[in-house]
């Protein structure tokens, strides 16, 4: 790449943005072309559309992005964050966050969701920083169940039971 290209591309890395925009946008157009056109009465549009129009929007989201950014115009930094920049980054909650996201897929099956979903709720917030126990489990406990018939009623969807496959 020329020095002259170089400086002009300079601070101007939104072109990534809109470059992997129009990389998805074109998997999307190719992902649709190959599609079976099956039209019925009752959809007589077909599966093509939605992928062909959403594919077709990136493209145009990339193009326009792209020549934003070659007229100069750039990005404000977010001024809503109050964090310090050159904070060390903290492992301990991140691992804790795993921890608590891979023992929630280990036991499962044999708690329930609305159990192992629980541990893992209140572990989210254990490991965030908050201490009022009981208020966490009591929230972790409705949110857990909320959830597992929000799948099971709302989109027929069978979580595992576990434990408490009698009760629910």
């Amino acid at each position: 790449m020329s020095s002259a290209v170089a400086e002009r591309l300079r601070g101007r890395s939104e072109l990534g943005l809109a470059a992997l925009l129009g990389v998805v946008g074109v998997v999307v157009l190719v992902d649709a072309a190959g599609l079976e056109s099956l039209t019925t009465s009752a959809d007589p549009v077909g599966p093509r559309a939605v992928p062909i129009i959403v594919g077709t929007l990136l493209l145009v989201c990339a193009v326009v992005l792209a020549v934003q950014v070659l007229r100069g115009g750039r990005a404000e930094p977010d001024a809503g964050e109050d964090i310090d920049p050159a904070s060390a980054f903290d492992w301990k909650t991140l691992l804790l966050l795993v921890g608590f996201f891979l023992l929630n897929a280990a036991t499962i099956g044999v708690l329930g969701w609305v159990l192992s979903g629980a541990i893992m709720f209140w572990g989210s917030c254990w490991a965030l920083g908050s201490r009022r126990w009981l208020l966490n489990i009591v929230i972790s406990l409705v949110l857990s169940t909320a959830t597992f018939y929000g799948f099971y009623l709302g989109l027929g969807i069978h979580l595992p039971a576990g434990l408490l496959a009698g009760v629910l």
